[in-house]
Protein backbone atom coordinates (compact mmCIF):
# COMPACT_ATOMS: atom_id res chain seq x y z
CA UNK A 1 0.00 0.00 0.00
CA UNK A 2 1.62 3.16 -0.67
CA UNK A 3 0.58 5.56 2.89
CA UNK A 4 0.72 9.01 0.73
CA UNK A 5 -2.46 7.96 -1.50
CA UNK A 6 -5.88 8.08 0.05
CA UNK A 7 -8.65 6.31 -1.36
CA UNK A 8 -12.75 6.15 -1.48
CA UNK A 9 -14.84 3.82 -1.16
CA UNK A 10 -18.56 3.54 -2.71
CA UNK A 11 -20.91 1.12 -1.85
CA UNK A 12 -23.37 1.08 -4.06
CA UNK A 13 -21.76 2.51 -7.07
CA UNK A 14 -24.47 2.32 -9.68
CA UNK A 15 -24.56 3.91 -13.13
CA UNK A 16 -26.07 7.23 -12.08
CA UNK A 17 -25.26 8.61 -8.85
CA UNK A 18 -22.97 6.24 -7.11
CA UNK A 19 -20.73 6.26 -10.34
CA UNK A 20 -20.94 10.16 -10.47
CA UNK A 21 -19.40 10.39 -6.87
CA UNK A 22 -16.31 7.79 -7.38
CA UNK A 23 -15.75 9.69 -10.96
CA UNK A 24 -15.70 13.28 -9.04
CA UNK A 25 -13.57 11.97 -5.97
CA UNK A 26 -11.37 10.33 -8.30
CA UNK A 27 -11.31 13.30 -10.54
CA UNK A 28 -9.69 14.88 -7.08
CA UNK A 29 -6.50 12.37 -6.88
CA UNK A 30 -8.48 10.09 -4.76
CA UNK A 31 -8.30 6.16 -5.40
CA UNK A 32 -11.74 5.18 -6.41
CA UNK A 33 -12.98 1.96 -4.82
CA UNK A 34 -16.42 1.25 -5.89
CA UNK A 35 -18.72 -1.93 -5.07
CA UNK A 36 -21.73 -3.79 -6.41
CA UNK A 37 -22.80 -7.09 -6.12
CA UNK A 38 -21.97 -8.08 -9.69
CA UNK A 39 -18.30 -6.75 -10.80
CA UNK A 40 -19.61 -7.38 -14.55
CA UNK A 41 -21.62 -4.28 -13.91
CA UNK A 42 -18.99 -2.06 -12.44
CA UNK A 43 -16.54 -2.63 -15.06
CA UNK A 44 -17.92 0.19 -17.60
CA UNK A 45 -17.31 2.55 -14.40
CA UNK A 46 -13.69 1.60 -13.60
CA UNK A 47 -12.67 1.72 -17.29
CA UNK A 48 -14.02 5.57 -17.57
CA UNK A 49 -11.96 6.16 -14.32
CA UNK A 50 -8.73 5.37 -15.75
CA UNK A 51 -9.93 6.58 -19.15
CA UNK A 52 -9.89 10.06 -17.61
CA UNK A 53 -6.26 9.30 -15.82
CA UNK A 54 -7.80 8.28 -12.50
CA UNK A 55 -7.46 4.86 -10.20
CA UNK A 56 -10.25 2.60 -9.77
CA UNK A 57 -10.53 -1.11 -8.45
CA UNK A 58 -14.06 -2.65 -8.51
CA UNK A 59 -15.08 -5.35 -5.91
CA UNK A 60 -18.39 -7.79 -5.86
CA UNK A 61 -19.14 -7.50 -2.76
CA UNK A 62 -22.52 -8.40 -0.53
CA UNK A 63 -23.12 -5.06 1.68
CA UNK A 64 -25.43 -7.03 4.21
CA UNK A 65 -22.71 -9.73 4.93
CA UNK A 66 -20.40 -8.96 7.44
CA UNK A 67 -18.02 -10.88 6.52
CA UNK A 68 -17.74 -9.26 3.21
CA UNK A 69 -17.78 -5.64 4.57
CA UNK A 70 -14.92 -6.46 7.23
CA UNK A 71 -12.54 -8.68 4.16
CA UNK A 72 -13.64 -5.55 1.64
CA UNK A 73 -12.21 -2.83 4.09
CA UNK A 74 -9.14 -4.70 5.37
CA UNK A 75 -8.62 -5.32 1.58
CA UNK A 76 -8.09 -2.09 0.61
CA UNK A 77 -7.07 -0.28 3.68
CA UNK A 78 -3.82 -2.85 3.37
CA UNK A 79 -3.11 -3.43 -0.33
CA UNK A 80 -4.70 0.02 -1.90
CA UNK A 81 -4.64 3.05 0.26
CA UNK A 82 -6.01 4.74 3.42
CA UNK A 83 -9.51 4.95 3.21
CA UNK A 84 -10.04 8.69 3.22
CA UNK A 85 -13.74 9.02 2.44
CA UNK A 86 -16.81 6.49 2.34
CA UNK A 87 -20.15 6.81 0.78
CA UNK A 88 -22.98 4.27 2.08
CA UNK A 89 -25.31 4.96 -1.86
CA UNK A 90 -27.96 1.92 -1.65
CA UNK A 91 -31.08 2.71 -2.45
CA UNK A 92 -33.62 -0.23 -1.74
CA UNK A 93 -36.28 1.75 -2.32
CA UNK A 94 -39.86 -0.48 -3.17
CA UNK A 95 -43.88 0.18 -2.68
CA UNK A 96 -45.93 -2.13 -1.48
CA UNK A 97 -48.77 -1.42 0.57
CA UNK A 98 -48.96 -2.63 3.81
CA UNK A 99 -50.98 -5.19 3.72
CA UNK A 100 -48.72 -6.74 0.96
CA UNK A 101 -45.57 -6.11 2.89
CA UNK A 102 -43.92 -9.20 3.52
CA UNK A 103 -42.06 -10.08 6.37
CA UNK A 104 -39.26 -11.55 3.65
CA UNK A 105 -39.72 -7.39 1.72
CA UNK A 106 -39.19 -5.52 4.82
CA UNK A 107 -36.63 -7.94 6.17
CA UNK A 108 -34.51 -7.64 2.83
CA UNK A 109 -35.22 -3.92 2.61
CA UNK A 110 -34.01 -3.14 6.00
CA UNK A 111 -30.82 -5.48 4.90
CA UNK A 112 -29.86 -3.20 2.04
CA UNK A 113 -30.65 -0.09 3.32
CA UNK A 114 -29.55 0.03 7.00
CA UNK A 115 -28.09 -2.83 8.63
CA UNK A 116 -25.56 -2.64 5.51
CA UNK A 117 -25.26 1.19 6.26
CA UNK A 118 -24.20 0.40 9.53
CA UNK A 119 -21.53 -2.44 8.69
CA UNK A 120 -19.94 -0.17 6.78
CA UNK A 121 -19.73 2.77 9.12
CA UNK A 122 -18.54 0.53 11.48
CA UNK A 123 -15.67 -0.86 9.91
CA UNK A 124 -14.47 2.28 8.05
CA UNK A 125 -14.58 4.08 11.53
CA UNK A 126 -12.26 1.45 13.18
CA UNK A 127 -10.07 2.00 10.38
CA UNK A 128 -9.92 6.17 10.56
CA UNK A 129 -10.10 6.36 14.46
CA UNK A 130 -6.54 6.02 14.70
CA UNK A 131 -5.90 8.23 12.22
CA UNK A 132 -8.01 11.30 13.49
CA UNK A 133 -9.58 12.25 9.99
CA UNK A 134 -11.83 10.80 7.55
CA UNK A 135 -15.85 11.83 6.01
CA UNK A 136 -18.21 8.89 5.89
CA UNK A 137 -21.18 10.33 3.86
CA UNK A 138 -24.71 8.17 3.68
CA UNK A 139 -27.21 8.69 1.06
CA UNK A 140 -30.46 9.49 2.36
CA UNK A 141 -34.07 10.38 1.09
CA UNK A 142 -36.98 11.91 1.38
CA UNK A 143 -38.43 8.74 2.69
CA UNK A 144 -35.44 9.80 5.72
CA UNK A 145 -37.44 11.87 7.38
CA UNK A 146 -41.30 11.83 6.35
CA UNK A 147 -42.93 8.27 5.26
CA UNK A 148 -45.56 7.83 2.96
CA UNK A 149 -48.18 5.50 1.75
CA UNK A 150 -47.35 2.26 0.26
CA UNK A 151 -43.36 2.91 1.69
CA UNK A 152 -43.19 1.60 4.88
CA UNK A 153 -40.33 -0.85 4.30
CA UNK A 154 -38.43 2.10 3.25
CA UNK A 155 -38.87 4.71 5.31
CA UNK A 156 -37.97 2.32 8.46
CA UNK A 157 -34.88 1.37 6.82
CA UNK A 158 -34.24 4.81 5.53
CA UNK A 159 -35.64 6.48 9.33
CA UNK A 160 -32.56 4.33 10.63
CA UNK A 161 -30.15 4.66 8.70
CA UNK A 162 -30.32 8.43 9.39
CA UNK A 163 -31.01 7.70 13.10
CA UNK A 164 -27.13 5.95 12.76
CA UNK A 165 -25.79 8.80 10.90
CA UNK A 166 -26.53 11.09 13.55
CA UNK A 167 -25.59 8.84 16.10
CA UNK A 168 -22.04 8.63 14.32
CA UNK A 169 -21.98 12.07 13.73
CA UNK A 170 -22.14 12.66 17.42
CA UNK A 171 -19.78 9.63 18.68
CA UNK A 172 -17.03 10.41 15.96
CA UNK A 173 -17.34 14.35 15.31
CA UNK A 174 -14.77 15.11 18.36
CA UNK A 175 -12.41 12.31 17.22
CA UNK A 176 -12.02 14.31 14.01
CA UNK A 177 -14.20 12.24 11.43
CA UNK A 178 -16.97 13.93 9.57
CA UNK A 179 -20.03 12.16 9.71
CA UNK A 180 -22.74 13.44 6.74
CA UNK A 181 -26.15 12.44 5.70
CA UNK A 182 -27.80 13.70 2.57
CA UNK A 183 -31.64 13.86 1.99
CA UNK A 184 -32.03 13.06 -1.60
CA UNK A 185 -35.30 14.78 -2.46
CA UNK A 186 -36.86 14.52 -5.95
CA UNK A 187 -36.56 12.36 -9.14
CA UNK A 188 -32.30 11.98 -10.33
CA UNK A 189 -31.61 12.03 -13.85
CA UNK A 190 -31.36 7.73 -14.23
CA UNK A 191 -32.61 5.27 -16.73
CA UNK A 192 -35.36 4.01 -14.43
CA UNK A 193 -36.53 7.71 -14.39
CA UNK A 194 -36.56 8.14 -17.99
CA UNK A 195 -37.94 4.59 -18.85
CA UNK A 196 -40.90 4.69 -16.30
CA UNK A 197 -41.34 8.65 -15.30
CA UNK A 198 -41.02 10.24 -19.00
CA UNK A 199 -43.29 13.15 -17.87
CA UNK A 200 -40.67 13.81 -14.80
CA UNK A 201 -37.91 13.30 -16.99
CA UNK A 202 -38.60 15.98 -19.30
CA UNK A 203 -38.08 18.07 -16.94
CA UNK A 204 -34.24 17.53 -17.10
CA UNK A 205 -34.42 20.39 -19.99
CA UNK A 206 -35.03 22.82 -17.15
CA UNK A 207 -33.19 21.21 -14.93
CA UNK A 208 -36.21 19.88 -12.69
CA UNK A 209 -34.35 16.94 -11.79
CA UNK A 210 -31.57 15.96 -9.95
CA UNK A 211 -28.27 15.77 -11.51
CA UNK A 212 -25.79 13.02 -10.65
CA UNK A 213 -23.17 15.20 -11.30
CA UNK A 214 -24.36 17.97 -9.27
CA UNK A 215 -25.40 15.53 -6.31
CA UNK A 216 -21.66 14.59 -6.83
CA UNK A 217 -20.30 18.13 -6.41
CA UNK A 218 -21.93 18.43 -3.06
CA UNK A 219 -20.22 15.06 -1.65
CA UNK A 220 -16.72 16.68 -2.48
CA UNK A 221 -17.84 19.96 -1.13
CA UNK A 222 -19.01 18.10 2.15
CA UNK A 223 -16.00 16.21 2.24
CA UNK A 224 -13.80 19.65 1.76
CA UNK A 225 -15.43 21.49 4.63
CA UNK A 226 -13.59 23.00 7.13
CA UNK A 227 -14.14 21.47 10.55
CA UNK A 228 -14.96 24.88 12.01
CA UNK A 229 -18.47 24.38 10.24
CA UNK A 230 -19.25 21.08 9.34
CA UNK A 231 -22.59 20.09 7.58
CA UNK A 232 -24.16 17.00 9.04
CA UNK A 233 -27.13 16.79 7.00
CA UNK A 234 -27.75 18.61 3.37
CA UNK A 235 -31.14 18.03 1.66
CA UNK A 236 -30.77 18.68 -2.34
CA UNK A 237 -33.81 18.91 -4.25
CA UNK A 238 -34.55 20.37 -8.01
CA UNK A 239 -35.31 24.23 -7.99
CA UNK A 240 -39.19 23.00 -9.55
CA UNK A 241 -39.20 20.56 -6.33
CA UNK A 242 -41.89 21.16 -4.35
CA UNK A 243 -41.79 20.49 -0.41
Amino acid sequence: MDASRNAVLVVGAGDATGGAIARRFAREGLVACVTRRSADKLAPLVAQIQADGGEAHGFASDARKELDVETLVAHIEREIAPIEVAVFNIGANVRFGIAETTERVYRKVWEMGALAGFLMGREVAKAMLPRGRGTIIFTGATASVRGSAGFAAFAGAKHALRALAQSMARELGPQGIHVAHVVIDGAIDTRFIAENFPERYALKEQAGILSPEAIADNYWNLHRQDKSAWTHELDLRPWLEGW
